[in-house]
């Protein structure tokens, strides 16, 4: 039997009083895009949170490659680019960038350094400017460049769309798809119906802290008997 890249058996969290996960069952097969979406406070942030063991779970398991998620040695085999991206504004983009390369022992590799930056569309200047003189938009480009460069088996990426223009938006997919064709398991959130459409395998829509549904797009749309995921996403969620 194949391991998943990623699995939550029976996952609960809740903050105070309010239980914000109740029992979330998911699998990920290796080298797959999924994309896991939902409204505002479904839960989707506090299950990344609890994967990457940020909080602790109240119930339940996690394990990635096989591995329980609490081990480094699991966590090291992913990169992660969360929703609110901010890195130290004292920083130069270069330093940044080494920062974070350096942090998993590999070096600063100057030409792949560029060339990740130009497939996302961010000026090589970019990287000798300080951090806190970039836009949203360049913000994010950074952090996306960082977490591809570390060249990982799993890519978590929360909104990763966010704060991007067009252009950005489509470097940034047509580098998810190579990342998909080499093999990697890509695990998106997104308030992006489309893009989900576009670039994931399977998707699973989270709502009032449960799985509502899991499959590929054209199932979703199929069990619902609507035209759009947009239509399917709706009904799911009612």
């Amino acid at each position: 039997m194949t391991v998943p890249a990623l699995r939550f058996q029976q996952v609960v969290k809740r903050y105070g009083a309010a239980t914000v996960l109740r029992g979330v069952d998911l699998e990920l097969r290796v080298g797959e895009s999924f994309g896991l979406v939902g409204v505002n406070g479904a839960g989707k942030t506090s299950l990344i949170k609890c994967l990457l063991d940020f909080c602790a779970l109240d119930g339940g398991s996690i394990d990635i490659f096989g591995q329980p998620h609490h081990r480094p040695s699991a966590r090291a085999t992913l990169g992660f680019l969360p929703e609110r991206f901010t890195p130290p504004y004292y920083l130069t983009g270069a330093d940044f960038i080494r920062y974070l390369l350096s942090l998993q022992g590999m070096r600063y590799d100057p030409q792949a350094v560029s060339a990740t930056l130009a497939a996302l569309d961010l000026d090589a200047h970019a990287l000798k400017q300080k951090v806190r003189n970039y836009s949203k938009g360049m913000t994010q480009k950074l952090g996306l460049a960082a977490s591809l460069l570390a060249q990982k088996p799993l890519y978590v990426l929360d909104e990763p769309m966010s704060g991007l223009d067009p252009k950005a938006r489509a470097c940034l997919k047509e580098q998810l798809r190579a990342r998909h064709r080499a093999g990697s398991t890509l695990f998106l959130t997104s308030h992006a119906l489309a893009d989900v459409d576009e670039l994931c395998d399977r998707m699973a829509i989270l709502h009032d802290g449960h799985i509502r549904f899991a499959g590929t797009p054209a199932e979703c749309r199929a069990q619902y008997g609507v035209a759009t995921l947009e239509q399917a996403f709706l009904a799911c969620i009612a």
